[in-house]
């Protein structure tokens, strides 16, 4: 191996070494808490070798993000390659996303928190690529999905392209994330078991575009078999918990 390819490596190595300190920290103390000299510290470097990969703790915060953002890239893979009609590989990818979110608190807050005006326009252009290129496999999921459903007949896309038909199941996974999140505004409202909401809400959204087959969201049992198989299938090794299919408790 030669010096300059080495020295590369090393500095990757590095990087990612302040990346996962830096999340330990956060999952330990949360996000407002992280700051770069302890980092640094913890790393046994010094706080402008830390400087040296990261310009501000902004373009930390999104370097972790964008890492983090690489685990889910297996998940999305298990829905688009599954052997499923279009409609139930869409569910899929949602279920998947759900879960991936249960086992990874952490990295929807941050999520949500670096795309705020104060972080993302604090952060260097290079950084807010590197999340946008990290949002790329999640869009071509979706998609790729989408087209596929089109070539068979099982969408009519009516001069829409299939970003567009897809926007609406993004900007409702989002948003339930967001109240998901503010656990108390749910509670407040008795409104129970959230995540099921969304997936019969993606139903009636799938429904109104006439995407093939039809299903009847509020079909309990049918949403049931649907989500159980999925996890069986593709997700067994993930938290079942936030779309658990039993009824909660009625006061």
């Amino acid at each position: 191996m030669g010096t300059k390819r080495r020295r590369l490596r090393e500095l990757a190595a590095r990087e990612q070494l302040f990346i996962n300190t830096a999340l330990a920290h956060i999952q330990t103390d949360g996000l407002l808490a992280l700051k770069m000299a302890k980092v640094a510290r913890d790393c046994d470097y010094a706080t402008g070798t830390l400087y040296q990969h990261f310009a501000s703790k902004e373009d930390l915060l999104l370097a972790i993000f964008a890492s983090e953002n690489e685990k889910n890239l297996e998940i999305m893979r298990r829905a688009t390659e599954w052997d499923a009609p279009s409609r139930k590989k869409i569910l899929a990818l949602i279920v998947g996303d759900v879960l991936f979110s249960a086992n990874h608190p952490d990295h929807q807050s941050l999520g949500r928190y670096i795309f705020t005006d104060a972080v993302w326009e604090a952060a260097s252009l290079e950084r807010r690529q590197q999340v946008l290129d990290a949002y790329m496999p999640h869009h071509e999921a979706a998609t790729s999905i989408t087209q596929d459903a089109i070539n068979a007949g099982d969408l009519d896309p009516r001069g829409q392209s299939p970003a567009e038909l897809t926007l609406g199941i993004w900007a409702m996974c989002m948003g339930m994330h967001t109240l998901v999140e503010a656990d108390e505004v749910l509670t407040s409202l008795k409104l129970v078991r959230p995540y099921r909401w969304l997936l019969r809400n993606i139903h009636l959204y799938l429904n109104g575009l006439n995407w093939q087959p039809l299903l009847d969201p509020f079909d309990e049992q049918k949403l049931n078999q649907d989500v159980e198989h999925i996890v069986e299938t593709l997700y067994q090794d993930l938290c079942f918990s936030p779309l658990s299919t039993e009824e909660p408790p009625h006061e």
